[in-house]
């Protein structure tokens, strides 16, 4: 859903990006900086029930991953091992986040079914990345569905930061409907997917 938003954020992120780029700092230095922090914040704050304290270093730490890109297309420095070395630092990153959430679920509230929640929310959001990235390998087109990653980081962090400020039940709502979600965009893929394969013996001839 939101990926129709890319344009305006490649222009929110332009200034910022101009700016490192003058300094000589390299957009991979950036990937890993934004992906480190991510990842500390969410294992550190998010088990230990400091929910939106949590989520806005993460927050910081997402902006400042989403200048690498920018910084390579602006820079003239844009290469198959940043968008490899981008792509892969994500999924850490993601995982990190819902692996917070389900050790703060675990810590802190002590509910199994909310850690089955989380775990499947977790699966499944690394599955859609997945399945889009072996579609792609072998020629397929994969995108959209239900929910794609900047859904589902948009609505963990949002749901995680309300329940830090005492909104009761938006966390454990915000989980079930994002493994869901996610269940349902794998299939919405693999369907996509599926509909290429079956056409494409009919372009070949």
């Amino acid at each position: 859903m939101l990926e129709r938003f890319r344009g305006a954020w490649a222009a929110i992120m332009t200034p910022p990006a101009k700016l490192l780029n003058r300094l000589g700092i390299s957009p991979d230095l950036v990937t890993i900086v934004g992906t480190l922090g991510v990842t500390i914040a969410a294992l550190v704050c998010l088990p230990q029930g400091w929910l939106w304290q949590g989520v806005l270093v993460i927050t910081l730490f997402v902006f400042a991953d989403m200048l690498d890109g920018q910084m390579a297309k602006l820079g003239g420095r844009a290469s198959s091992w940043g968008a490899f070395l981008d792509s892969s630092l994500d999924r850490i990153g993601d995982a990190a986040v819902f692996g917070g959430v389900l050790l703060y679920f675990g810590f802190q509230r002590h509910s199994e079914l909310l850690v089955c929640a989380a775990l499947a929310a977790l699966v499944l959001g690394l599955l859609t990345s997945y399945v889009k990235a072996r579609a792609e390998s072998l020629g397929f087109t994969c995108s959209g569905g239900l929910a794609a990653r900047a859904d589902r980081l948009l609505l963990i962090l949002a749901g995680a930061f309300l329940s830090g400020v005492g909104v009761p039940y938006v966390l454990e709502v915000m989980v079930c409907l994002l493994a869901a979600a996610g269940a349902v965009t794998v299939v919405q893929r693999m369907v996509q997917v599926h509909r290429q394969a079956r056409a494409r013996p009919a372009r070949v001839a």
